[in-house]
């Protein structure tokens, strides 16, 4: 975990580092949540934010992205759900890579000839 405030300072140093690359990024991520673009609402992208958010696990994003999904219209119920549809995601990954272990058993188990 890192304390996003006093990591922040740093973006200056990235900015001076690759600064066409930091405005690309910038230009992109505001073309992504402008809310006169697209096909999906902003509150649907925002909730699709937070569903990823849940499952990089970034603190700042989580924040943010649930904040910005309820001030675009998304209700604190289409949160706990997106939150919920991340997780089952993640969990079902969690299971189908299991199956690799599973699988590792067995093949040590099969007689050899």
């Amino acid at each position: 975990m890192h304390s996003h405030n006093e990591e922040a300072a740093f973006m200056a140093d990235m900015k001076e580092a690759a600064p066409e690359m930091v405005s690309a990024f910038f230009g992109f991520d505001k073309a992504v949540f402008d809310k006169k673009a697209g096909n999906l609402s902003l509150a649907t992208r925002e909730l699709i934010a937070v569903g990823v958010a849940v499952t990089t696990q970034c603190q700042f994003c989580i924040e943010d992205h649930s904040r910005r999904a309820v001030k675009a219209g998304a209700s604190k119920a289409e949160v706990a759900e997106a939150v919920m549809v991340a997780a089952a995601l993640r969990a079902g990954g969690g299971i189908t890579h299991g199956w690799k272990a599973m699988r590792s058993i067995a093949e040590d188990e099969r007689p050899t000839r």
